[in-house]
């Protein structure tokens, strides 16, 4: 007989679940090569509204959703975070099928760093001398990169801006990971319905592009990328509320370390020097920076004395 599993364990098995679905996400986006990443993206916030609508209502959280819609303050901030969202994926589309997969990944390294940063300047969080030094660090690492790889670069920084620019808004608005990707895509739904039919029926198409219809493959996964994008969010809230906040910051360089080796295995990107030189500058960073604050979350966890 097999024992039960603990729900640290369940909660683990969900979170490297979702953080390598995460880290394989170039695959799935190199087999629409064909496709333009503006049309790619609008298909995946298009397809994913209906199932996180499903999602919502299995998980009666869908009083939530319009509870959050009926506040104006909370409106306006759902915009600004689904912005955010829709230019981080696209851009990060858009790198995948040029062939700029360590620059995409690099961005998700530099970006808790950069969350951190922004954290201490908008909200006043605090930040230990270790965590000072991990982001003097990585910024040593960018530059290196910035002398030899300055044409690659700004993917990076767009990434990781827009993704720490979002975590920000995320943080300030009190509302649930699915409840908000909800209202962000829904935010969204009809300004790329539109966008898709200027693009299909509008705009010359160029002879090596493909729409949905085209082909049963290219529809599948263009309706696919809902999938993609909902279920590893969904099983990576789920470990969230089973497993330690340091366990789960660990976890979050799994999918750009994925994604790296994709880069230089699958896809045969080159590897440059200062490439080399960069990601052990960030690697140091991140082991630094998570090792302060494994440290920080086992002291906070001791028993004070009375």
């Amino acid at each position: 007989m097999f024992s039960p599993l603990s729900t640290s364990r369940i909660g683990l098995i969900q979170a490297l679940t979702a953080c390598v679905c995460w880290g394989l996400l170039p695959v799935y986006f190199k087999l629409l090569q064909s496709v333009d990443a503006l049309e790619i993206v609008a298909h995946r916030i298009i397809w994913s509204v209906p199932l996180l609508l499903i999602i919502l209502y299995f998980r009666k959280s869908l009083p939530s959703l319009g509870s959050a819609l009926m506040d104006r303050k909370m409106r306006w901030t759902m915009l600004a975070s689904s912005c955010l969202i829709a230019t981080n994926w696209l851009i990060y589309v858009w790198a995948v099928n040029e062939n700029h997969i360590l620059a995409a990944s690099l961005g998700y390294f530099i970006s808790p760093l950069l969350t951190v940063l922004m954290g201490r300047i908008f909200l006043g969080e605090p930040l230990s001398r270790k965590k000072w030094l991990a982001m003097a660090i990585a910024a040593t690492g960018v530059s290196v990169l910035a002398v030899q790889a300055l044409d690659t670069l700004w993917i990076s920084l767009a990434l990781a801006t827009s993704w720490s620019s979002y975590a920000l808004v995320r943080k300030i608005a009190d509302i649930g990971p699915m409840v908000g990707l909800t209202a962000e895509t829904g935010i969204l739904f009809l300004p790329f319905i539109l966008l898709l039919v200027w693009l299909t029926f509008v705009m010359p198409a160029s002879p090596s592009s493909q729409h949905l219809g085209d082909d049963r493959t290219i529809t599948l996964l263009l309706i696919g990328g809902s999938f993609v994008t909902a279920i590893p969010l969904l099983l990576f809230a789920a470990a969230v509320k089973k497993m330690t906040l340091g366990a789960i910051g660990l976890l979050n360089y799994l999918a750009p370390t994925i994604q790296f080796l994709v880069g230089i295995f699958v896809y045969k990107e080159p590897l440059s020097p200062s490439h080399i030189i960069c990601f052990g500058f960030i690697w140091i960073s991140l082991a630094l920076y998570s090792t302060d604050s494994y440290l920080a979350s086992k002291a906070a966890q001791k028993p004070q004395p009375a």
